[in-house]
């Protein structure tokens, strides 16, 4: 068994462990599953502009460079320092800032009328992901966009399906479905933030 089945799959140290073997350990710059992932978060959008987006988990900064131009400032953030450090070389624009740090340490939220949960919900348990859902939506001003994206394949590192993070986004009374896409590899639902 791999040495980072030991470990929290929501922790610095998860990830760190996943980089240590893999610049890219999930080929987010080169896999055509992402592109066509990254193609339909960008449709769903709808060609609409934003003003400050929210990407947290964003690795080597992909979807990030690619959000880049639909927004006038991207906020990434990613706990694996070498994820963060590729992903400033991969995007070097000056309205996207990259943080080195986690979804949790990074609540509650303000600001933003665009967050992107893309590949991140999994890998907290039900109670953790309800808990860090209210707390953005608890935050986030009428209007905000939530878009989702998340596979729907089975992983060992994974603490909920890809169906189970989307449930408990839908079951949020904060948030309104506007928008939702099944697709063979992954599902995406856009929501948003109502009085």
């Amino acid at each position: 068994m791999s040495a980072d089945h030991d470990l929290d799959p929501s922790s610095a140290e998860f990830f760190a462990e996943k980089y240590r073997r893999a610049a890219d350990p999930w080929n987010f710059a080169t896999s055509e599953y992402e592109q066509c992932r990254y193609d339909a978060i960008l449709a769903a959008l709808r060609g609409r502009h934003y003003g400050n987006a929210f990407e947290p988990g964003c690795s080597v900064g992909a979807l990030t460079e690619k959000l880049a131009a639909v927004c006038d400032h991207v906020e990434a953030i990613d706990f694996a320092v070498p994820a963060v450090a590729t992903a400033r070389q991969r995007c070097p624009r000056p309205q996207v800032t990259f943080r080195v740090m986690g979804l949790p340490e990074r609540l509650p939220l303000h600001g933003f009328d665009l967050l992107v949960l893309s590949e991140i919900g999994y890998y907290f348990t039900p109670e953790h992901w309800t808990a860090m859902v209210a707390s953005m939506a608890e935050t986030a001003l009428p209007g905000t966009t939530f878009l989702a994206a998340h596979w729907l394949g089975v992983s060992p590192d994974h603490r909920m399906s890809g169906d189970e993070v989307h449930a408990i986004l839908r079951a949020n009374p904060k948030l309104q479905l506007q928008h939702e896409e099944r697709h063979a590899g992954f599902r995406l639902d856009r929501l948003e933030r109502v009085p």
